[in-house]
């Protein structure tokens, strides 16, 4: 099973940026699907992006669409976060998770989609 490390949490104002890495250990496959998740305080989670590492096909919440984007860089076996316009509402443990499937356009943000995930990472906007 791929073991995820995310980093790149923290704290910022309202309209900042931040981006967040979620890199894969030597088993990362290339054909699969990595995704971003997010779960604020008394929220259930729920998915913020994915990504079809094989190709260029990319998923967003629509709370995130136009603010964040999430990338690739199979050489070093990592997926990005890029979390720019923030909001308060935007903060939250990220989580990356990750499938030996492609990604599903009607389920890429459903949880059981995922059979790996990393241990998150905290994002805390203030306004």
């Amino acid at each position: 099973q791929v073991h995820l490390v995310e980093s790149g949490g923290g704290s910022v104002q309202a309209g900042g940026s931040l981006r967040l890495s979620c890199k894969a250990d030597e088993y990362f496959l290339s054909t699969n699907c990595m995704a971003w998740f997010r779960q604020a305080p008394g929220k259930e989670r729920e998915g913020v992006a994915a990504i079809y590492t094989a190709g260029t096909l990319t998923y967003y919440a629509d709370s995130v669409k136009g603010r964040f984007a999430i990338t690739q860089d199979n050489a070093e076996n990592t997926v990005y976060l890029h979390m720019n316009s923030l909001k308060p509402e935007d903060s939250a443990m990220y989580y990356c998770a990750a499938s030996s499937f492609r990604c599903r356009p009607g389920a890429w943000y459903e949880e059981h989609e995922y059979t790996a995930w990393g241990q998150g990472t905290q994002v805390s906007v203030s306004s």
